[in-house]
Formats: structure tokens, sequence, C-alpha cells
């Protein structure tokens, strides 16, 4: 063992950037890792947050769910349908509206419970561009200021995926726009967190913000605004940052409950079709003991989503 890799028998963790991201080599994955490797997979998820696997382009949609339960149950998209034929497994195809999400965030916070991980597998990647990049937000937390660690420490935040969209994504595409407004907000979530949440496993305080935050608890909407884009913008320090170039077969796994991370929307027409699947999460709770909680029950728009699916939501709402 050294400082830059960690051994273990038949695979090894290699740090990628200084404060956030690992490549393992030497593992296949499937639903059947002992649980030693599965254990220290986790040990290695919690200290680098994101972790990438090249050349496992064996995984099909029901290994990559396999895998996923190794970690807990899975748990799919609470408006979103799963690609047909799957338990939970959800289809970014940028050609039909799905995968740019080029604007930083935590994968459902507007939900109260929302993942503790998600894991990406790239089916079909443009030949150029088409990166994620990741954020540490836990050292983005420890980076404020002593008086705004405090500060953050006793703010709470109302998340929502009923957003402004055409705010965050103004160059959005004809499909985009009517996937987020036909489909993404079929039912809408609202949910209050705090702005900062103690980790179940590592103890560590993180940031809890992204693109789905809408308002701060008690404060105006300006003085919201100008509060978490400082708070935000030490979370997209690029110290805090790694980005990965795709190749087909790579998987990406990483602690939701850690990161934020940002696909970029760089390749045009060019095809990239990814696979996500996530792993059900716990009631975040603050530096006070005070848990997340849902604001409001989900209420349903116009257009309808599969009775499967809808049963779904209710179980995550």
């Amino acid at each position: 063992m050294n400082e830059i890799s960690v051994i273990y028998p038949g695979w090894a963790v290699h740090p990628v950037a200084g404060r956030i991201g690992a490549e393992i080599s030497g593992v296949r994955l499937d639903g059947d890792l002992p649980d030693k490797t599965v254990a220290d997979i986790r040990r290695a998820l919690g200290k680098h947050k994101v972790l990438f696997f090249r050349e496992q382009s064996h995984l099909d949609d029901n290994e990559q769910e396999a895998f996923a339960r190794l970690f807990g149950e899975v748990a799919g998209h609470p408006t979103i349908p799963a690609r047909a034929g799957t338990g939970a497994i959800l289809e970014l195809d940028a050609a039909h509206g799905g995968g740019r999400v080029n604007y930083w965030h935590t994968d459902m916070t507007f939900i109260d419970a929302y993942p503790q991980a998600s894991i990406l597998r790239a089916v079909e990647v443009p030949v150029r561009g088409g990166d994620t990049v990741w954020a540490n937000t836990v050292t983005a937390y420890f980076d404020l200021p002593e008086d705004l660690r405090a500060l953050a420490d006793r703010l709470r935040a109302i998340h929502t995926n009923n957003y402004d969209y055409a705010a965050v994504r103004p160059n959005a595409g004809d499909a985009d726009q009517r996937h987020h407004a036909e489909v993404f907000t079929s039912t809408v979530f609202e949910t209050e967190h705090p702005v900062v949440r103690v980790h179940p496993e590592t103890g560590e305080r993180s940031l809890v913000l992204g693109g789905f935050l809408q308002k701060l608890v008690g404060h105006s909407q300006s003085d919201s605004a100008h509060l978490v884009a400082i708070l935000q913008s030490h979370v997209t320090r690029l110290e805090n940052t790694v980005r990965w170039r795709w190749a087909k077969g790579d998987v990406a796994i990483w602690d939701n409950r850690a990161t934020q991370h940002y696909a970029i929307d760089d390749y045009g027409r060019e095809p990239r079709v990814m696979h996500r699947v996530t792993v059900a999460g716990d009631l975040p709770v603050g530096v006070n003991g005070h848990r997340s909680v849902a604001c409001k029950q989900p209420t349903t728009a116009t257009v309808s989503v599969p009775e499967s699916q809808s049963d779904q939501q209710r179980a995550l709402a």
C-alpha cells in the first residue's frame, strides 16, 4: 500500500483528483460480488465520494440493478417511468429529451429521503464531449469560513421539482422542455431539507444545495438567491471537483449524500445514452438533529404515469 493507490487482493483504488474521485481497477461488476469486496467498495466510496469502473460492457440492465442491490434497495425515479423490462433503470437518452442535465444538482433532493447513491452506466457515448463533473460537498462545507459554516448549520431550504426550467437551462431544446413539463413535473414534490446534513455513515457534514433548491426557509427569494450563490460557489470550486471522460461500458457510482454533479452538454446532436439506477436513501439529519420533512402531499398534474410508477411515487412520498 502507498499514498497513491490502495491495493486489495486482485484489485486496486487509484485516486483521480486531489479531493474527490477514484478509479477502481481489477473488479468485474455483477450482483454476486463477495461481501468483503462490497464492503471495501463502500469504504472507498465513503472516502472518495465517486468511483469509476472502466470496461464493464458485460453489464446489462438486470446486472446493473443486481449490482446496485448490493448497496441497498433500488429506488426508481418518482415521476419518470423505468425503462421497459426493468425494475428501476432510468434511461437518459439525449435524443429524446433526457440526460442533458447541464446544471449542478444532487439527484432527487425534491423528495425527503433522496437516494443514498446513484450508479450510471455508459451505453452509448459521443465521439467527443459529454463528460460529467462531480463536486465534493463535504470539502466544500469545510472550505467555508467559520462564521459562514455556523450560518449554514442553522439554515433550512425548500427543494422542488417544479422550478423555472427555462431559467436554469435557457438553451434547452423543445424536446427537453416538453420532457420537463410533461414528465418530470407530472407529479410535484416539495421538501424541506437542512442546508447542512450529517452523513449517517461517515459522520461528515455536507452542503445540501443544487438545482432543486427553491428558497431558504425564513428568507426572501432575493436574500435566498444571494446566500445560496455564496454557498454554491464553494461547492463548484475546481479544487472540489473531478471530471470524467466517458467510454462505452464505463460505470460510475457516487455518494449522492456528499456530492453534486453536472452533465456537460457540449456534444451537439451526437448520441449519448446512459442508464442510471439509484439506491434508496434515508431522511437527512441536520446538525441540530432535525430531519428533513415533506412539506405537502405530492400534487399530480394532467399528464398521467403508469399505475406501477404511481405506486412507486406514493412509496417515495
